[in-house]
């Protein structure tokens, strides 16, 4: 029996998409360890026909997965076609890779630079079994959706500042008229506030009037 390590302990990680042909493909077993491994990680699965073999969705964030399960050193133009085909239509892509033996990583290192990729576009990660293959994969997702997550709650952030920030310099514009003080100023932003709702409103009854 697999031991499933939960990295994610929310309610709701996100979606996983598979590939059905890439499904059809795979032992039985490796696929009932995907759904375990899921569900215990809290991630629904979803079997689509899609172009690459995974997509997770994470934090509003989607990121794709090529998975190679088995390397064959005989044929792998085709891995590196569909990797160059596929990163011009996702902007996060992986691509995972079963290289259990020396030969075979021998044979992708080789093979990477005689089709000419350009590192990082997109990031290949070797793995040793497809087990772990997977584990990466969903670390990799996972990891990708709190980093855009720290990234919306840094710009709301930012946006919290400006906003605090322009109410200070108007506070001390005001303040800086004889005979006004910080109440006052308040009182002068907060009436402006309601001069612009009121406007606002005026505005939207014209345009249901229209």
């Amino acid at each position: 029996m697999y031991q499933l390590i939960c990295f994610i302990k929310a309610v709701s990680a996100g979606v996983c998409m598979m590939n059905t042909t890439w499904r059809d493909q795979q032992h039985p077993s490796f696929i009932s360890f995907i759904s375990s491994f899921l569900a215990a990680n809290s991630f629904r699965l979803n079997f689509v026909p899609i172009s690459p073999d995974f997509i997770f969705n994470c934090g509003g964030l989607s990121v794709a997965f090529i998975f190679v399960t088995k390397w064959d050193c005989g044929n792998v133009g085709t891995i590196f076609s569909r990797a160059k085909k596929l990163k011009a239509q996702f902007a996060h892509l992986y691509v995972t890779l079963n290289l259990p033996t020396r030969d075979q990583n021998d044979s992708f290192l080789c093979s990477y630079f005689k089709y000419e990729m350009q590192l990082g576009r997109p990031t290949f990660v070797p793995v040793q079994d497809i087990e772990m293959g997977f584990e990466k994969i969903v670390k990799i997702a996972h990891s990708c959706g709190v980093s855009k997550q720290q990234e919306v709650k840094s710009k709301l952030k930012a946006e919290r500042n400006q906003s605090v920030q322009e109410l200070e310099n108007f506070i001390r514009v005001v303040t800086s008229i004889p005979g006004i003080d910080n109440h006052d100023a308040n009182a002068v932003f907060m009436l402006s506030l309601s001069s612009l709702f009121s406007l606002l409103s005026s505005f939207r009854v014209v345009i249901l009037f229209i």
